[in-house]
């Protein structure tokens, strides 16, 4: 950890630099220690505007930062408070999602998974000796600590951990995601850092595989799975993975937390501490394939929680939906998937809302997007009118993609909200804000590079938010023609928000991830170039 500086203002330490993110009430900015050059990551919070819930949430993250000092910890290097911003300044973390990266190997198999989860675990068990329980693992809170090749995994955002005392249980409230929550905290039962382990059983049956192993539409069915530990292995994606593997699975998702397996002991199963006699060194092409689609998935529920408030249509008060014992529901700010805390969010008396806060009110067992309730009957009771709104969508998606593809800007600028807001390689992990960013490369690029392009939309998923927003996730095939005469073929997965204004769609919205080339040389991804 830092030296603790003798002068407690954060400009006489850091040198800021540029942003890295932002939230409603923080922003995220690369900062230099003055005294030794080291770079980090400094979270800037806007304390006028917190609760005195949130002010404890703040301080019970930063106190639990500040015991973990693990190599596979996003660590917490200082805590400055002054008047009006709070600063918390962690390690510098470049390497991106664990997950986005795997689908970008040449080579993945059995022992790199392996070696990943081994790594996972060794932070959790760091966090365990340490009495904290980390309450939200999954994919969006696994990164990698730079882009070099072996880089470390590290373990981030602890804004729901507790802290317990030894292998004390109690109900210390409902919290984590859907798909990674524990039987007993669905069945409302006194928990521990068993709730980890099965969380860690989860990421290791997707690292194998690239789906999860609890998986409906429907939530009530899904939490049914969960609570029964109703998982199977399916053949043939799993008919290539060891016994060991399988063996290390069922005891992390083991439903009586007494008797599944803790960190320490899941470090000696032999597929870990044995690997290199034990695990596969087979490539598993299948494994990467469904992993891009579930990391798909997975960027569309993060994008959808970004259309509502990129709209600028829908009301505070309609964003958020209120228990009557005061408990509500938080989507966590760097995660695309819902996370949930009882009690994590009191409203504002001048009717602000975090970023951080997503659009779902939270029932026992379920979660259900929020929307007016006749609209709501509409729908169910119209699907040919669904359906036909979603044919809309995929129409102009299809516009849009073509006007880029044709270098149409005053087209494109028709489609767009002025306010688009987008996530894309091009920004570098910046979420960029309005047309301007865009129109450099329909000048500069766009039509210029290329004698033919085809665009293909593969598996287009369109969710319906109301009558007034809709949001779509595909894959996009496009197909091109370089100056030189060479055919190129060029995919990438994206996210697209859409709102109704004036009675025309608007794209408010959209999310590509880091594409990947089929054929020919290293393209540039708005567009391919040559």
């Amino acid at each position: 950890m830092a030296a603790p500086a003798a002068c407690t203002r954060f400009s006489d330490n850091y040198d800021i630099k540029e942003e890295l993110g932002k939230g409603a009430f923080s922003i995220v900015k690369r900062c230099v220690q003055k005294s030794t050059g080291f770079e980090f990551a400094a979270k800037i919070i806007n304390t006028k505007k917190l609760t005195a819930r949130d002010f404890q949430k703040l301080e019970r993250e930063a106190r639990i930062c500040r015991k973990l000092h693990h190599p596979n910890i996003v660590r917490l290097h200082d805590s400055i408070q002054e008047e009006n911003y709070h600063y918390l300044v962690f390690d510098l973390v470049t390497g991106g999602e664990l997950f986005e990266d795997i689908v970008a190997r040449e080579f993945y198999s059995e022992a790199d998974a392996s070696h990943c989860i081994q790594q996972i675990l060794e932070s959790v068990n760091h966090c365990h000796q340490n009495g904290v329980v980390h309450r939200d693992l999954k994919p969006e809170n696994l990164l990698l600590a730079s882009k070099a090749k072996g880089a470390a995994v590290k373990l981030a955002d602890f804004g729901l951990a507790i802290e317990v005392q030894g292998d004390h249980q109690a109900w210390f409230g409902f919290a984590g995601t859907p798909g990674y929550l524990s039987p007993e905290v669905l069945k409302k039962e006194p928990y521990g850092k068993s709730v980890d382990i099965w969380a860690c059983g989860v990421i290791l049956y997707i690292l194998l595989v690239g789906y999860p192993p609890f998986w409906d539409e429907d939530q009530h069915r899904l939490y049914s799975q969960i609570k029964a530990g109703a998982y199977d292995y399916p053949s043939p994606e799993w008919d290539t993975v060891t016994p060991e593997a399988k063996n290390l699975i069922n005891q992390m998702l083991t439903v009586n937390p007494n008797k599944r397996i803790t960190a320490s002991e899941a470090l000696k199963h032999p597929w870990i501490c044995q690997r290199e006699r034990v695990a596969s060194v087979v490539h598993r092409q299948e494994t990467v394939d469904c992993l891009k689609k579930f990391n798909a998935r997975r960027k569309l529920k993060g994008a959808i929680l970004t259309t509502m408030l990129a709209t600028r249509n829908f009301s505070s008060r309609s964003m958020i939906t209120k228990k009557g014992d005061g408990s509500q529901v938080k989507e966590s700010t760097d995660s695309s998937s819902t996370t949930l805390e009882d009690d994590d969010i009191k409203e504002d008396k001048k009717g602000i809302v975090d970023r951080s806060t997503t659009v779902i009110s939270k029932e026992p067992e379920e979660i259900r997007i929020v929307c007016p309730a006749k609209t709501c009957q509409q729908i169910s009771g119209n699907s040919q009118c669904s359906s036909a709104r979603r044919q809309e969508i995929i129409k102009i998606t299809e516009q849009l993609i073509e006007a880029i593809n044709s270098g149409d800007f005053d087209g494109y600028t028709k489609i767009c909200d002025p306010h688009l807001t987008a996530f894309e390689p091009e920004a570098l992990g910046n979420l960029v804000e309005g047309i301007d960013f865009h129109k450099f490369y329909f000048e500069n690029v766009l039509g210029k590079n290329c004698k033919a392009i085809n665009t293909t939309i593969l598996n287009p998923h369109v969710h319906l938010l109301g009558e007034e927003a809709a949001c779509i996730a595909y894959v996009r095939l496009t197909q091109y023609i370089d100056k030189q005469g060479h055919a190129h073929t060029h995919q990438s997965e994206e996210t697209r928000v859409w709102h109704k204004r004036d009675n025309k769609w608007q794209n408010v919205h959209f999310h590509r991830s880091a594409s990947g080339k089929i054929s020919g040389a290293t393209t540039f991804d708005f567009i391919p170039q040559k």
